[in-house]
């Protein structure tokens, strides 16, 4: 069995930052993805859909230093859905994306000098592409 999402799209507000009392700290923020499509009458239409993004820990950590509105960024991790009840008693459900990696493609000219942009909760590293020659516009 297989649970793996990969998203590419924009942060739609700064990353909430939250530690527990544990001192493990959890981001959350709504991440925006684009489809577009033709309709029937040959126009261009685009649609937003947003997913609510979970990180712990060290990517938590990361998401808070690297991650602003508007950060294009690349993730992959699974989906998740947790039960909770309301003030009134009612038993309610978040579906939300738990992210394992994630990488910024911002332009590379809005980084900072020396800055990392790649990250990897599963073995909490950093991963840098060395590549100087890089022909991509991101």
């Amino acid at each position: 069995m297989i649970n793996k999402v990969i998203l590419i799209g924009n942060l739609g507000k700064d990353p909430e930052v939250r530690t527990l009392e544990s001192g493990a700290k959890v981001v959350r923020f709504p991440l925006a993805t684009n489809e577009s499509y033709q309709d029937k009458s040959g126009e261009w239409q685009t649609v937003t859909e947003w997913h609510n993004v979970t990180m712990w820990r060290n990517l938590a950590e990361r998401a808070e230093k690297d991650l602003k509105k508007g950060s294009l960024i690349y993730l992959d991790g699974k989906l998740s859905t947790r039960k909770w009840t309301d003030k009134e008693g009612q038993d309610r459900y978040t579906t939300e994306v738990v992210a394992n990696t994630f990488r910024k493609l911002d332009r590379r000219d809005q980084l900072s000098k020396g800055e990392d942009d790649s990250f990897n909760a599963s073995n909490d590293s950093i991963t840098h592409d060395d590549s100087t020659q890089d022909d991509l516009p991101f």
